[in-house]
């Protein structure tokens, strides 16, 4: 579903608005009822997600700080996740295996590089409130809509890698050397 992050967000803005009319109109004060259920909800939810994705798939979490992989490393499906944090990418020394590998990154705030070698099909599908991508030097801001990139040669690429870039505001940076 391509339109997920767009549908999460608006979900989102929509629940937000109208306990800010109930709240104005009962004048019942939600704010103090929905943080603390909210950070009670996050918690829950950082404890278990590791448990919720398939087996195989690496899970990494920051709060608050940066995921970096360069040289050689050997790519395996992942989530990365970033309160705040940049992620930086480096395939181009690293094993990326035959075939369709998925990675997903979601986080509030981030800069994402990532560096491919040009035998790599690539498939990036971004979502957010702002995110601004630039891959192989076209650049592209969007607000709320999501930006769709296949390489040319995806379908016939031998190994694949597919990006799924969920984030509030972020900056997508994909180079090919």
């Amino acid at each position: 579903m391509r339109n997920r992050p767009q549908l999460i967000i608006g979900a989102v803005l929509v629940i937000w608005g109208i306990l800010a009319l109930l709240e104005t109109v009962f004048h019942i004060n939600f704010w103090a009822i929905c943080w603390p259920t909210l950070f009670i909800l996050v918690g829950i939810w950082l404890i278990f997600r590791p448990r919720m994705v398939s087996s195989g798939t690496g899970v990494e979490m920051r709060i608050i700080g940066d995921i970096r992989r360069t040289g050689f490393w050997q790519v395996i499906p992942a989530e990365f996740w970033t309160g705040i944090g940049n992620i930086d990418l480096d395939f181009s020394s690293a094993e990326i295996p035959t075939g369709e590998t998925t990675l997903r990154m979601y986080g509030l705030i981030g800069d994402v590089d990532l560096v491919f070698p040009p035998e790599v099909g690539l498939a990036v599908s971004t979502g957010g409130f702002v995110v601004t991508t630039k891959i192989l030097g076209n650049k592209q801001d969007s607000i709320l809509a999501p930006v769709e990139y296949t390489s040319p040669d995806y379908s016939t690429a031998e190994r694949k890698i597919r990006l799924v870039l969920i984030y509030f505001i972020a900056d997508l940076d994909i180079r090919v050397i």
